[in-house]
């Protein structure tokens, strides 16, 4: 299974026991709608949340979602797979609590993109391995639970560091793997509207797709940092423009030096709004 290479900045969570929230979701203008039946769902209401989601594609059919199932021994993890296995409008599955390779392995009979969500030290060690796993379409990670697993004093600069070393190594990760791009983790801050943008702009200049959102009001921020300016967009053409007519490997284009890594990213970027 190749994996899906078109842009996603944005990626919000729905609970899966608050269906009058779907219709909300996508009007948001997320890209991917992450169903929640795991942190999000009371254990009473699991087996609910799956019938309110298999209602709601049998209602709207050309509804697509990504689905954040329960971990590998959860008492309804089988159950999340089977409707996971059958539902046509589900089209990646996320496993929270990753922490090895077998774990995927065992999800390959669902013939569907797998996003690892890695939350815990033990994962991390196998994120190399894990991303190595056919199937495996990319990769994210949860700082609040992996900064607890940690013992990291949530919020502190300290933990800030190891988190990017985190990123950092998600990053190699996936590109070694030749997986679309990660996923950054949520901001918990709802109300730090500055604290989200900044947190979204590290994650764009480290190499991320986009991030994950925990409230409706994260999304256009999200969409708005991890999108290519008028700017760049325009310098990016310019630059694909000219090394059409050159012929040397280096030149110069309004006082800048291009030569192909320059080159490498202008078409990246262009290939990228086109896959958006």
């Amino acid at each position: 299974m190749t994996a899906h290479k078109r842009a996603v900045k944005s990626v919000l969570f729905v609970p899966g026991s608050r269906p009058e929230r779907f219709d909300k979701a996508f009007a948001t203008g997320a890209n991917r709608i992450i169903v929640d039946f795991e942190d999000a769902v009371e254990e009473e209401l699991k087996a609910q949340a799956r019938e309110n989601l298999a209602t709601y594609l049998s209602e709207r059919t050309d509804a697509k979602v990504v689905v954040r199932i329960n971990a590998v021994g959860h008492p309804q993890h089988q159950d999340d797979l089977d409707f996971c296995r059958s539902a046509a409008g589900v089209s990646a599955v996320m496993l929270p609590k990753a922490e090895s390779p077998e774990q995927l392995w065992s999800l390959g009979y669902l013939e569907k993109p797998l996003w690892p969500l890695l939350e815990s030290a033990k994962g991390i060690r196998a994120l190399d391995a894990i991303a190595q796993v056919s199937g495996v379409e990319r990769l994210t990670f949860g700082a609040l639970d992996l900064g607890l697993d940690l013992g990291l004093r949530a919020g502190s600069p300290s933990a800030q560091k190891v988190m990017d070393q985190v990123r950092y190594e998600m990053i190699l990760a996936s590109v070694s793997a030749g997986l679309a791009k990660p996923i950054d983790t949520v901001f918990a801050d709802i109300a730090n509207v500055e604290g989200l943008r900044q947190m979204a702009s590290d994650g764009r200049d480290m190499g991320f797709a986009g991030m994950l959102c925990i409230h409706p009001s994260q999304v256009a921020i999200a969409n708005e940092v991890y999108s290519a300016s008028e700017a760049e967009i325009e310098w990016a053409k310019k630059v694909i423009a000219a090394a059409s007519t050159q012929s040397a490997g280096a030149f110069r284009l309004e006082g800048r030096m291009v030569d192909a890594p320059v080159i490498r990213q202008a078409k990246q970027l262009i290939n990228e709004l086109s896959e958006g």
